[in-house]
């Protein structure tokens, strides 16, 4: 049961009452027409809610609402927007159903410390969640049968201040439910549901919540409740706690807590799928309810290893979750014997064999306890078979059960709404379905149609965009001053020229993504910049982990490159890197760069968002880009062997060379018509090679094809030995908090 969210906005009027449907599933995050909806009713109140249509029917003065619901031209669009949503949502023709009519419906739980969904839910702190937020939006739109779970963050992600030198400063800002797009989730007496994380002493409690994306319910777990100790309310305020215990416990209540409460929703699904290790304690609780039934602990291990995936996303070590021995048995020691086995062999399902003193070791346990494994990119499964070839012994490296599925990014969320009007008209009429097809290599070839001076004037649109906003938001920063000092207004980007050849570097700042290298050499670079003729500007955004000193410094390093007035205001950083300046940046600059240290690069996806929208990717031969660049849709380099202590300075000289001698010639390279020909041909091509293939319509189409077969298999199996076997049992109780839900309750 759940909140019934329309005795929340009585105020608005019955004729639009559909608004408030609407604005509690995130459908309309990646439907241009359906956020019209919202700001056509005001537009002051869309621009102050941030584009968050619940805060927005919260604080909108009720007249607007009554003008809205007597104006016809806004009736008519709100109309078709919501016939549109409610066949949506109730459409039974998806791609799924048509590929898998006969077969009994597999339905796929899916495990993520963080989903990147809308900036009005911030429980997400990069490329991880937005690839696990991007998933959930295809897999809705393919019809695929999924439920997921992740964490309520009541203090979201760090808001990121810049001081006057440059340090970074994290700033927590609560997120307020009642003004966000989630709902609670109440048990049968009408009370926030609280479900108690089994067999884990002292008991931890979680509150449950509902994000709705498209067709997928997302259950979000809330520990900041009165019936937990005032330190285990604290387990899912912050994510990516740098306290290893609190770490420890987040993944306990993650994993062992998540798939308790879908026993207790009485979600019913044959297969998990975890992103990344911080949640594969869910797969040790789905082998305890087996045990528990009667099941040897080995048959039990067999069959959830059957019917489990495994996506790893960094061959960075800290990425890697290891908990040490004694934390471990503090929070497992009523576990051991509920799993019929004892200390020792529990411990083994964590070892490292190359550090077997080590502590628990998440990836090698997710590793052993599930039977399909896969990287997130050509490469990186190269690198991730190199990794852990260890837990194979005398298999050759090749034949190591580790596969790949390439990320790809949510087109509908990704795509800017201009550049889809764009697409529509030159490819709509010959394919007028060209957006459901969209994985389909065939029908962006189409894109070669479309006339130069048309794509041109939308990125020049676009790019004219991000430079108001830049602009804007460097005014309110100058307005507020921030204390210690008045902000230089060139550091934020205040003097940027839209004009001007514009690059762009926007991510997390760890040392490995290398955001200093382009400084390497601080003479040839000002020249570059400062070229009279041909000048070139670079906007960097991003923030470092609460936790990572080393990338606050490096953070430091470049805003006080910002500050040098040699720049000649070509420099800039924009604070507060967010999903919503994501969107401008991957839709505004020119070119995007990206060179960290290879291998490190498991993926990438802001590259492909880039793409999609005409930006020119500049990035190493890692990653993606191994993929994804074939000569013509930008600029690649270090693919050359260099040695540790001498990369910087040849990856350096590789990025210098080709702004000088490829980049920067080819933009200012205009004919009469002031329209870089050549560069638009580039453009097309980049759209056209990468738009298809690193989308996640073909990813999740990819994991689908390469693990349902022996998922589906394998739970059918599994299906059938519990009907076999199936024996009445008396239900279980146990005493219960306030609105705690009773064990096996719906």
């Amino acid at each position: 049961m759940e909140d019934s969210i329309h005795d929340q906005f009585t105020h608005i009027p019955e004729r639009i009452s559909g608004l408030v449907d609407l604005a509690y599933n995130l459908w309309w995050s990646w439907n241009p027409e359906a956020r019209a909806l919202f700001k056509q009713v005001n537009r002051q109140a869309w621009k102050e809610s941030i584009h968050n249509p619940v805060r927005m029917l919260r604080e909108i003065p009720v007249g607007f609402l009554k003008q809205a619901a007597e104006n016809p031209a806004y009736l008519r669009r709100y109309d078709i927007v919501m016939r549109r949503f409610r066949k949506y949502m109730s459409a039974t023709g998806t791609w799924f159903s048509a590929e898998h009519p006969d077969s009994r419906s597999l339905t796929i739980a899916y495990f993520s410390a963080e989903y990147g969904l809308h900036h009005s839910l911030p429980i997400y702190a990069g490329g991880l969640g937005f690839l696990a937020g991007d998933h959930l939006k295809e897999a809705s739109d393919l019809g695929l049968p999924m439920v997921a779970i992740g964490f309520m963050y009541s203090q979201g992600y760090l808001h990121q201040e810049i001081s006057p030198d440059g340090w970074q400063k994290d700033i927590n800002e609560p997120l307020d439910p009642d003004a966000a797009p989630i709902t609670r989730v109440l048990d049968s007496a009408g009370d926030h549901l609280v479900v108690r994380v089994p067999h884990i002493d002292p008991p931890i409690y979680v509150a449950v919540w509902k994000v709705q994306v498209g067709r997928i319910p997302l259950y979000l777990l809330d520990t900041d409740i009165d019936c937990n100790d005032p330190r285990n309310r604290g387990i899912s305020s912050r994510l990516y706690t740098g306290d290893l215990e609190q770490r420890l416990r987040q993944e306990i209540v993650l994993g062992i807590g998540g798939r308790k409460v879908l026993h207790v929703l009485g979600a019913d699904y044959s297969a998990v799928h975890l992103n990344e290790g911080h949640p594969a304690f869910a797969l040790l609780e789905r082998i305890r309810e087996r045990v528990e039934r009667g099941m040897e602990f080995d048959e039990a291990l067999d069959e959830v290893r059957a019917t489990s995936v495994f996506t790893s996303h960094t061959p960075v070590p800290a990425g890697h979750d290891i908990f040490p021995i004694n934390l471990i048995d503090r929070y497992f020691k009523a576990y051991y014997p509920a799993l019929g086995i004892d200390r020792r062999e529990f411990l083994q399902l964590g070892v490292h064999p190359q550090s077997p003193g080590a502590g628990f070791n998440m990836t090698a346990f997710a590793l052993r306890a599930s039977e399909h494994h896969n990287g997130v990119s050509r490469a990186h499964g190269t690198v991730t078979r190199q990794m852990w070839r260890c837990l194979w012994p005398g298999t050759p490296e090749t034949t190591v059960p580790i596969d790949y599925v390439t990320n790809g990014v949510h087109v509908p969320t990704w795509l800017n709404h201009r550049m889809k009007d764009l697409y529509d008209r030159h490819i709509g009429p010959t394919c007028p379905n060209w957006l459901s097809e969209h994985d389909d290599p065939v029908v962006w070839e189409l894109i070669d149609e479309i006339p130069d001076a048309e794509l041109w004037y939308i990125h020049t649109w676009l790019k004219a965009k991000l430079f108001n906003r830049i602009r804007e938001q460097e005014r309110i920063r100058w307005t507020a001053q921030h204390p210690g000092g008045v902000p230089d207004p060139a550091t934020g980007g205040a003097y940027l020229n839209p004009d001007v050849l514009t690059i762009g570097f926007a991510r997390r700042f760890s040392t490995y993504k290398r955001a200093h290298l382009i400084f390497e050499d601080l003479e040839r670079l000002k020249r570059i910049l400062n070229n009279r003729w041909y000048p070139v500007q670079i906007i960097f955004a991003g923030k470092a982990h609460p936790a990572d000193n080393e990338g606050k410094r490096l953070l430091q390093k470049i805003y006080r490159y910002t500050q040098q007035p040699e720049f000649g205001g070509r420099v800039a950083f924009v604070e507060d890197y967010s999903e919503k300046v994501a969107q401008y940046l991957v839709h505004g600059v020119d070119v995007w760069l990206n060179n960290p240290l290879p291998p490190m690069e498991a993926s990438g996806t802001s590259g492909m968002k880039a793409s999609l929208n005409g930006v020119l990717n500049l990035s190493i031969l890692d990653g993606w880009w191994v993929e994804g660049y074939n000569g013509r849709n930008g600029w690649a380099f270090g693919s050359e062997t260099a040695a540790c202590d001498g990369r910087d300075a040849t990856d350096a000289a590789a990025i210098y060379n080709l702004l000088e001698k490829e980049v920067v010639p080819l933009y200012y390279d205009r004919s009469v018509d002031n329209i870089p020909h050549g560069w638009v041909k580039m453009m097309k091509e980049s759209i056209k090679s990468n738009g298809p293939r690193f989308s996640a319509r073909r990813m999740v189409k990819e994991y689908v094809a390469r693990y349902y077969p022996p998922l589906l298999k394998a739970a059918d199996a599994e299906y059938a030995r519990a009907v076999a076997t199936a024996k009445p049992r008396a239900p279980e109780w146990e005493p219960q908090a306030h609105g705690e839900a009773e064990e096996g309750s719906e």
